[in-house]
């Protein structure tokens, strides 16, 4: 074990190497957001004297404690409000320049971390000769709180999260070559609201140039919030702390644990990335449309049954009737839902099937939508599903949500990730994944001779590559899904 010591703009930072794989842990890329900088965009951190020990992870953004993310091995040990940090996996602090791989981390906006245990990216780095990249930003109400519609003081503050997303790449690509990275060969890759940020940073100026790539698991640009919609939910926050919506200075000294209990009634995705006509101008999917992202090669895909991760463990689902199903996907699906029901009534309508419509509705319909958008402006795409189903509680999760996340970062034998995927998952699907990131990473494309021959998506025959324990590639394979959201979405435009 050798320490690694290494320039960066704002001073030195140390380091460790561990079985030829090079570590950095936990540096700052942009100053505490607390006091004055609480709900304000990130600024730039002060430079150091000496050398920054970079050898323990730092703390993570202050969030609740959801059961859904413990069970995905969510830690949230040392919480803080000063968690704009980052950590790096490289094979050597060199002059070779290397792809760069960006990963933003999932959780609803409101939990998770970048130094997750399953985010490490030693194999990365040592299988694929790629940077790795993993960082926290501001969760829930610390960074997504909509205060611009009401107090003028505060621009930009319901969008801190996906500023400091911005900051973080910005960090990375001009610093990164000294960690044996090339600034240009920068592919950013997330998951669920990861995958959503990604989809809102191909959308917005402020990351024009920041990478080069990207791939987006479960995630695309639908999820956005409305300003108006935005406001209410901060104006109830503020409500639940007693606060004057006028003079929000006392927003500056209250503990953070206050706002956060402030918050902890909000529906899920009600704190998210914001339409503010600033930070993003318009509806990232507009924005793709009229191609904000022409020049960026783009790998997306989801899971065969995301939605079972969020009935599972919902007890109220053992009690729901058929007349409560259509009740909540009214509720939820709004004026869409009448344009799909025809379609789906002459079905049974139980919880397979409305896990079905959900998954379609916010997992695959929003990813199809990004991939015909970027394949109008012949930028190359490529689209995945991930099939393979975990035996963990008789076979009850099915392919949800998340479960493809270990595969991806050839973690499946790390022994948190037994409860999710079980003691043998099948190592040839994370062969598989792992080396078609990496290849994405490296080439553009995410072919590679452990997999069939697979061809960029396009809108005639719309090729998907189905990973499993024998992964294929099929063609359009949720074609009539498709078609009825397709037309119900028109109808209601």
């Amino acid at each position: 074990m050798t320490n690694t010591i290494v320039d960066t703009d704002y001073g030195q930072v140390k380091g460790k190497t561990i079985d030829e794989v090079s570590v950095w842990k936990g540096i700052p890329y942009a100053k505490a957001p607390i006091g004055r900088l609480r709900f304000r965009p990130p600024q730039p951190p002060e430079p150091w004297e000496g050398i920054y020990d970079a050898t323990m992870f730092g703390p993570v953004a202050i969030q609740p404690t959801k059961e859904i993310m413990s069970f995905l091995g969510n830690e949230h040990a040392r919480m803080s409000e000063d968690c704009l940090n980052l950590n790096i996996w490289s094979p050597a602090a060199d002059s070779k320049r290397r792809p760069v791989m960006v990963w933003i981390h999932g959780g609803a906006f409101m939990n998770g971390s970048g130094s997750s245990g399953t985010y490490d990216g030693t194999s990365f780095a040592a299988n694929g000769d790629v940077i790795v990249v993993t960082f926290n930003y501001r969760l829930g109400v610390m960074g997504f709180l909509h205060l611009d519609d009401i107090n003028d003081e505060y621009t930009s503050s319901g969008n801190c999260g996906i500023l400091d997303q911005v900051a973080a790449l910005k960090w990375v690509k001009e610093n990164i070559d000294s960690f044996g990275g090339d600034p240009n060969r920068i592919t950013v890759f997330g998951e669920s609201a990861g995958a959503m940020s990604i989809g809102t940073l191909l959308a917005i100026p402020s990351a024009k140039g920041l990478f080069n790539q990207a791939i987006l698991q479960s995630g695309a640009a639908r999820n956005v919030l409305k300003s108006e919609t935005a406001a209410r939910v901060a104006k109830k926050i503020l409500g639940n702390l007693g606060m004057d919506s006028k003079d929000l200075s006392a927003l500056e000294e209250i503990p953070a644990d206050k706002i956060l209990k402030a918050a902890e009634h909000i529906p899920p995705m009600a704190l998210g990335p914001v339409i503010d006509g600033l930070v993003i101008p318009e509806h990232p999917e507009i924005a793709i449309a009229k191609g904000s992202a022409q020049d960026i090669p783009v790998l997306i895909g989801t899971n065969k049954d995301e939605y079972r991760l969020f009935t599972f463990f919902d007890p109220t689902w053992e009690k729901i009737d058929e007349t409560g199903m259509v009740h909540r996907l009214n509720k939820t699906l709004g004026p869409l839902w009448q344009g799909i029901e025809p379609h789906v009534m002459n079905q049974r309508l139980d919880r397979n099937l409305f896990e079905k419509v959900m998954s379609f509705q916010i997992f695959t319909f929003p990813a199809v939508r990004l991939a015909e958008q970027q394949v109008r402006y012949g930028s190359p795409v490529w689209m995945y599903r991930f099939d393979w189903e975990s035996p963990v509680f008789d076979g009850g999760l099915k392919a949800t949500h998340a479960m493809e996340i270990p595969f991806v970062w050839n973690s499946i034998n790390k022994p948190e990730m037994e409860r999710l995927i079980g003691d043998s998952p099948d190592q040839n699907i994370a062969k598989q994944m792992h080396q078609a990131w990496i290849a994405f990473a490296h080439n553009g494309s995410p072919n590679t001779p452990l997999l069939p021959d697979w061809e960029p998506y396009n809108l005639e025959a719309r090729l998907t590559m189905l990973f499993n324990v024998e992964s294929k590639v099929a063609n359009d394979p949720e074609r009539k899904e498709r078609i009825i959201w397709k037309s119900a979405s028109d109808v209601i435009k």
